[in-house]
């Protein structure tokens, strides 16, 4: 959730060990004690942050606490799991329900590498994204646009471009799901259910091996519709490495 500034509400810890009775927090980050649930609203406003143009309401990992500077790449590995369901969420002007982002990868530039680069901050691509879309998880990566390209051109943003997409085949719907994604060097794949996998074993995911990362989870929402809105419950999440 962005300020008037346009910059994101951020929540440190050990204040968001606390979010419920946070009054910044409430709207966007709350529990729902009779589902046993901590829900995600998010919705359009008239203030976004730097690099997207949409809300978000989201959990972003640390790997210490309160530090943003330290993350994790493929060779060390991660595992995220969660069993999360869509609580309610808006139609489109075609009648489709509006997508939801609802886990992240996201990569980060060092500060060596972003000094190296001339960038102003360390952002870099999101080498994953879940989306819930029209009831059906779909799952995004990046490729490479040259294979050929310097081991300080691939730390360019504009180096990598999305992939085609690939659709998990069962429906979700509004029930609840489990989600689990597995990092190890040069590999990525993505559990849905127990029952169905998608698997990223190419060039481009070794390639991605020069960035840090970190896992995100929550309500990334995908529409700037007026009174448009998305809640998504999430009833376990965890991280480890």
């Amino acid at each position: 959730m962005a300020n008037e500034k346009g910059r994101p509400y951020e929540i440190d810890p050990p204040e968001i060990l606390d979010f419920a009775n946070n009054e910044i927090a409430k709207p966007y980050m709350y529990i729902d004690s009779t589902k046993g649930a901590i829900v995600f609203r998010a919705m359009p406003t008239d203030s976004k942050t730097k690099n997207t143009k949409y809300t978000r309401s989201e959990l972003r990992e640390q790997l210490v606490p309160g530090e943003n500077n330290v993350n994790w790449t493929f060779k060390q590995g991660g595992n995220m799991k969660g069993k999360l369901q869509m609580e309610d969420v808006t139609r489109d002007s075609d009648g489709k329900y509006h997508r939801v982002i609802i886990m992240q990868i996201h990569g980060r530039l060092t500060n060596e590498q972003r000094d190296l680069i001339g960038e102003d901050d360390n952002n870099a691509p999101p080498i994953l994204k879940i989306y819930w879309d029209k009831g059906k998880i779909r799952v995004k990566s990046k490729v490479l646009k040259n294979l050929n390209a310097s081991d300080t051109e691939i730390l360019h943003e504009d180096a990598w471009d999305d992939d085609d997409g690939f659709n998990f085949e069962q429906e979700v719907g509004f029930k609840k799901f489990t989600l689990e994604v597995q990092v190890t060097d040069g590999k990525m794949l993505i559990i849905l259910n127990n029952t169905e996998f998608k698997s990223y074993e190419s060039i481009h995911i070794k390639k991605w091996g020069v960035f840090e990362n970190y896992f995100k989870a929550g309500n990334y929402f995908q529409s700037r519709d007026e009174g448009a809105f998305a809640k998504v419950n999430f009833y376990e999440l965890e991280v480890s490495h």
